[in-house]
């Protein structure tokens, strides 16, 4: 059990990191995890220019890259967000995190194809990496491949079996492809896991049940 006594305000971190980084202006950690904690508070204009900074000091700092790409998607400053993931994969020692990221962007701008291609990618680098495997899972339902998507949203449980979100996406799957029953077995274990489904799609399942 943690000692939530010892648990400081952001406000106090962000004081402290913000007096090395002008004790130690080239301190790469420094500004990162000063760009990590502004972020968690909300002021994304600050984490990314001190991201920047990280990048600045030294431009082969993968993860400060993926970082700053993370927030750039946050906005939906997309292009920013691919060019930060773009060099991310040219330093990364496993660049499975920056595909994923852009598997991520070309959903978005609602290119199944390129998702599916960008989370094949990440899962060469990393096969364990469940993130990437749920997003395929997604991915796949978008482009129409029911089959695949049931497949990837199953081994995203076999690497962890509390993902809620790929029980949702293995609902959807199986919903389009006819499977009601199975989608709405599916939908009670993304519910019993805390996941938000879709209201809408929920009603959606109940009424092809009930007719």
């Amino acid at each position: 059990m943690s000692d939530t006594s010892q648990i400081k305000d952001p406000n106090e971190v962000i004081k402290e990191l913000e007096e090395k980084c002008t004790e130690n202006p080239d301190s790469i950690m420094a500004h990162h995890h000063l760009g990590l904690v502004y972020r968690q508070v909300g002021r994304h204009e600050d984490a990314i220019r001190e991201l920047k900074r990280a990048v600045e000091i030294d431009e082969h700092s993968a993860d400060s890259l993926i970082n700053l790409g993370a927030i750039y998607f946050e906005l939906d400053r997309l292009d920013e967000a691919m060019d930060a993931n773009k060099k991310a994969i040219l330093y990364a020692h496993n660049p499975a995190k920056a595909h994923t990221n852009i598997g991520l962007i070309h959903q978005r701008r609602g290119d199944a194809d390129k998702a599916v291609e960008s989370y094949l990618k990440a899962i060469d680098h990393d096969k364990k990496l469940a993130f990437a495997w749920v997003n395929l899972a997604s991915a796949h339902v978008m482009a129409g491949n029911l089959a695949d998507a049931i497949k990837a949203a199953d081994k995203t449980l076999e690497l962890d079996p509390k993902m809620a979100m790929a029980h949702n996406n293995k609902a959807v799957a199986h919903f389009y492809n006819k499977e009601t029953k199975t989608a709405q077995e599916s939908i009670t274990k993304a519910l019993e896991l805390g996941y938000k489904v879709d209201p809408r799609f929920i009603d959606a399942v109940n009424q092809e049940l009930s007719s």
